[in-house]
C-alpha cells in the first residue's frame, strides 16, 4: 500500500514522471549495489554462502527499503507507459532525440541542461591554431554581377580575419537562373566570424522579401495544437522553392507566440522579438501589439528578446538563460538567428561554436540592424537551398549542419520558414 501511494504521488506530479523515472532507476541501482555489498559482508562474517542465504527477520530498515524499491518499480512502469507514447507518436527525429525531448518535457529539463552544458563545455574548441585555407563552395556564379540602376545588391561581408580567403563574404546566387541577375531573391555566403577561432565558419543568407515570398509552416509537434496537415512544404508550392530554414525554440522553452495561415496557435506576447510577415514585406522587431495580430499580418513567430537593436548588441547579452533556456548565453553551440537590414532585407546566420553574443556580432557584420535568435543546438539548426526548380538539388548552407538537405520536404517536428519565388 505504501509503495502504491508513493507511485501515485509520482503520477500526480506529472509532468515530472521523467525525472521520477531517473530517480527510480538510481534507487534500484543503489538498492542492488547495497544488497550485493550486504550479502558479501554477511558471507564474510559467517564464512558460508549458505548461511548468508538464510532468511533474516525483516526489520524497519528492510521494510522501508522494500517499500522504496516497490515504489521505484511502479514509477518506472508509469514512466515506461509515458515514454512509449512519446517515442511512438509521429516524428522525424531520431530515437535518441525523442528520448531526450521526453525527459526534458517531463521534469528532467535541469538534468538535460546540465548534461548539455558539460558536453558542450568539454568539446568547445581551443582558441588560436591554424586557420582554414578554403571555405565551403556555396551557390553558383562568381558573385560579381552587373548592377542595374536603382537595384540594390548587398556588398560583400567585411572580413573578420585577414587575409580574406577566396570567396569569403562574397554573395552567390543559389540557382543558375539567378547567377547573372542584378537583383536575385536570395544570396548566400560564408565567413570566418572570430579571429580567436580561425577554423569556425558561419553561413549567411540574404533574402529580398520584395522578390521572394516568405512562408511559415507549423510542424508535427511545434507549435502545440497545430492543425492537421503535411507539416512540410506542400508539393504544389515546390516549383519556385528557393530555401527553407529553421524557426525558433519550442513553445515550452521560448514562450513565444505563433500565428500562421489565419490561425493563432500561441498568443503573441509584448516585448518579444518577432518575425512578422505582412503584405508589404517581412520585418524583425519587438512586438508591441496585443495577443492577436492585426488584420494584414500573414504570420508572426516570436522567440526571446532581440539580440540586436539599432545595429547594436543588446546590452543584456550575458551569461544566463535569457537567450538559451537549455544551455545559456555563453555556452558555445550551434546557433541560428535572423535579422533585417536598413533596406528591409532579411539576413539569416548560422554557425557552430557560438555564444548568443557571437551570433549577434555575425548578424551585425552582415548588415543587420535588428535581429533575433532562432533555434540552437546542432540537431535543430538548418538552412537548405535548392539548386533547381521543384526543390531539386537540395544543398545545406554549411556541410556541418546535422540534418539532411531534404529536411522540410517531409513532415518535420518543428515549425519552419520557406522562401520561394512569388
Amino acid at each position: 500500500a505504501a509503495a502504491l501511494l508513493v507511485a501515485a504521488v509520482a503520477l500526480l506530479l506529472h509532468p515530472g514522471i521523467g525525472l521520477a523515472a531517473v530517480l527510480a532507476g538510481l534507487v534500484l541501482v543503489a538498492r542492488g549495489l547495497t544488497g550485493a555489498a550486504a550479502a558479501v559482508w554477511r558471507c564474510t562474517l559467517t564464512g558460508s554462502w549458505r548461511d548468508h542465504r538464510k532468511r533474516v527477520p525483516p526489520g524497519p530498515v528492510r521494510r522501508a527499503a522494500t517499500v522504496v524499491t516497490a515504489a521505484a518499480v511502479l514509477t518506472l512502469g508509469l514512466a515506461a507507459f509515458s515514454y512509449g507514447g512519446a517515442v511512438t507518436s509521429p516524428s522525424n527525429s531520431s530515437l535518441a532525440i525523442r528520448s531526450v525531448e521526453w525527459l526534458r518535457d517531463n521534469g528532467g529539463k535541469g538534468v538535460v541542461s546540465y548534461a548539455e552544458r558539460v558536453f558542450y563545455t568539454a568539446t568547445a574548441p581551443s582558441q588560436g591554431g591554424p586557420t582554414l585555407r578554403t571555405l565551403p563552395q556555396l551557390g553558383v556564379g562568381g558573385g560579381a554581377t552587373r548592377r542595374a540602376n536603382a537595384v540594390y545588391r548587398p556588398p560583400s561581408v567585411p572580413a573578420a580575419i585577414h587575409p580574406r580567403l577566396p570567396g569569403e563574404g562574397v554573395w552567390h546566387a543559389t540557382q543558375a537562373r539567378f547567377a547573372t541577375d542584378p537583383a536575385p531573391p536570395i544570396l548566400i555566403t560564408s565567413v570566418r566570424p572570430d579571429p580567436r577561432y580561425p577554423r569556425v565558419v558561419a553561413g549567411l543568407a540574404w533574402i529580398d522579401p520584395r522578390r521572394a515570398r516568405i512562408s511559415l509552416y507549423p510542424g508535427l509537434k511545434e507549435p502545440p495544437g497545430s492543425a492537421p496537415g503535411a507539416k512540410a512544404v506542400p508539393r504544389a508550392a515546390r516549383s519556385g522553392l528557393l530555401a527553407t530554414f529553421n524557426s525558433g525554440f519550442k513553445h515550452t522553452d521560448g514562450k513565444g507566440g505563433f500565428f500562421a495561415n489565419g490561425r493563432l496557435l500561441e498568443p503573441l506576447r509584448p516585448g518579444m522579438a518577432t518575425v512578422v510577415g505582412t503584405r508589404s514585406g517581412v520585418d524583425v522587431r519587438t512586438w508591441h501589439g496585443g495577443p492577436h495580430p492585426a488584420p494584414g499580418v500573414l504570420f508572426a513567430r516570436q522567440n526571446l528578446p532581440l539580440i540586436v537593436d539599432r545595429g547594436r548588441l543588446n546590452p543584456d547579452l550575458r551569461d544566463g538563460s535569457r537567450w538559451g533556456v537549455t544551455v545559456g548565453n555563453a555556452v558555445m553551440v550551434w546557433r541560428s538567428g535572423i535579422g533585417v537590414d536598413r533596406r528591409g532585407n532579411l539576413i539569416y546566420a548560422a554557425a557552430d561554436y557560438q555564444t548568443a553574443r557571437g551570433l549577434a556580432r555575425v548578424l551585425i557584420r552582415a548588415g543587420a540592424v535588428r535581429a533575433m535568435e532562432l533555434d540552437i543546438n546542432s540537431y535543430w539548426v538548418t538552412l537548405n537551398t535548392y539548386a533547381k526548380p521543384g526543390a531539386r538539388g537540395a544543398q545545406k548552407l554549411l556541410p556541418g549542419m546535422t540534418r539532411p538537405s531534404t529536411r522540410y520536404l517531409t513532415p518535420d517536428d518543428r515549425d519552419f520558414f520557406a522562401v520561394s519565388t512569388p
